[in-house]
């Protein structure tokens, strides 16, 4: 698939300045530029000139290096979704969390703190133990430590 024009420019941007090269051409910029300062009598210009380049530049990053990590994100979720989808053990039900609420990523991460519990009192940390397993699940709703039914399988 054929990326578009500011996809690319992005990504090569984002590569280069998180380079070395990069960062020592940076380094050298606040070097030269704290070396004019007396030439310049540390005037409001002298000052003015880093000011403005390191707003204008931290801006335009902040929206490159966050279209670079939005693709990123992207593409390890779909991989973690790979994984699940081929995982026969794996609960389908995890493909897509990203996508979930706030309030039914805490009832999962419940049911898997319950779930570590359980597996630390039997002893069994090193067995697979899937969200979607039928036996157990009622169980753990007892190991919950606010008592409410967090526990439960969700759909």
């Amino acid at each position: 698939m054929k990326k578009g024009f500011f996809e690319r420019f992005a990504q090569k941007v984002s590569l280069a300045t998180g380079s070395t090269p990069a960062i020592l051409i940076a380094f050298a910029i606040i070097l030269v530029w704290a070396a004019t300062g007396p030439i310049f009598d540390y005037s409001e210009t002298w000052q003015l000139v880093i000011n403005t380049g390191t707003t204008i530049v931290t801006f335009l990053m902040v929206f490159l290096i966050q279209k670079s990590q939005n693709r990123d994100s992207v593409a390890v979720q779909m991989k973690l979704n790979e994984i699940l989808a081929a995982t026969e053990s794996a609960s389908n039900r995890l493909i897509d969390a990203e996508d979930l609420s706030e309030d039914e990523l805490k009832l999962i991460q419940n049911y898997y703190i319950a779930l570590k519990k359980k597996a630390i009192k039997e002893n069994s940390l090193r067995k697979t133990h899937s969200i979607d397993e039928e036996n157990g699940s009622e169980n753990l709703e007892s190991d919950q430590d606010d008592g409410s039914n967090q526990g439960k399988k969700s759909q």
